[in-house]
């Protein structure tokens, strides 16, 4: 048992939130919310959140009283050489409020005539931490559309009065919710390579799947990421091996980069472990 120190430490320190997220939440699918703490050993597993609208997600996070860093699966910003070339502010937040301005209609036409412009294997202009993260162009509007991502998240982030490091003016005084931009794919590849563990397609919800799932929990509760054991009663084990879509696995690999972040912010990173260097218009992967 945690001596009374530890205890009040626990209390003390920021509840974890990780966040797979959707752009168009339904009862089929969800965005999911995992919360955690930082204990002595690693990131204990507390719930699991599910939100079939923007609207109550977005309510989620501007709840009062509540301190947290969450690790959010959607994209902060878009390519520099994107912004430039479309003649778009390079100041993150004039470019995201104009970004905010525009309909999905929009950002699909002018992305589209963007990639139509350009050479066959160079059609999406990508961020700098797509490459060490392995992550998709933000400016994709299908499979994924991370586009729309930003569109339909950012503006609820930024309503809640969410600080965004390295994109964001540091504030005067401590935050009271940090979010940063996770990739579930980072952890995953590091353990399963290019195995799938999910799908949305019922008939691709095969056994490889299952047993890929199982891989992959048992590498996060052995502490295989950044030392971080993940800690799971035995209900929540089973239930994240049985989500053959992967969303509430994805949160919680959201949730472990988000534990990662503070610990990098509370042994002295003022980024929370993002990169000092990070271009402050394209944002960066947490872990990349």
């Amino acid at each position: 048992m945690p001596g009374p120190r530890l205890k009040a430490a626990l209390v003390a320190a920021p509840l974890l939130l990780g966040c797979d997220f959707s752009s168009s939440p339904s009862r089929q699918k969800t965005i999911v919310i995992a919360t955690g703490r930082l204990v002595d050993a690693g990131v204990a597993l507390s719930n699991l959140e599910y939100f079939t609208s923007l609207e109550a997600w977005a309510a989620r996070l501007a709840q009062p009283g509540e301190r947290w860093v969450g690790g959010f699966d959607m994209p902060f910003g878009l390519p520099r050489e994107l912004v430039q070339a479309l003649g778009w502010p390079t100041d993150w937040s004039a470019c995201m409020d104009h970004y905010q301005r525009l309909s999905r209609a929009d950002i699909r036409s002018t992305f589209k005539a963007f990639c139509e412009a350009r050479p066959v294997g160079q059609k999406f202009a990508h961020r700098a931490t797509d490459g060490p993260a392995g992550s998709s162009p933000s400016m994709k509007w299908v499979n994924p559309p991370v586009a729309f991502m930003l569109h339909a998240g950012g503006p609820l982030l930024r309503q809640a009065g969410v600080y965004l490091p390295g994109l964001m003016p540091t504030p005067a005084q401590p935050p009271e919710r940090v979010a940063l931009e996770a990739y579930p794919g980072l952890l995953a590849r590091a353990v399963l390579g290019r195995r799938s563990y999910k799908s949305d397609d019922k008939l691709r919800q095969t056994p490889d799947r299952l047993d890929a799932r199982r891989a992959l929990l048992a590498s996060l509760e052995a502490g295989q990421f950044k030392g971080l054991r993940l800690q799971l009663a035995a209900e929540q084990r089973a239930l994240l091996v049985s989500d053959a879509r992967g969303d509430s696995m994805d949160a919680v690999l959201c949730l472990l980069q988000a534990a990662w972040a503070l610990q990098q912010h509370q042994q002295g990173a003022p980024l929370y472990g993002l990169p000092p260097d990070m271009d402050p218009l394209e944002g960066w992967i947490v872990g990349a």
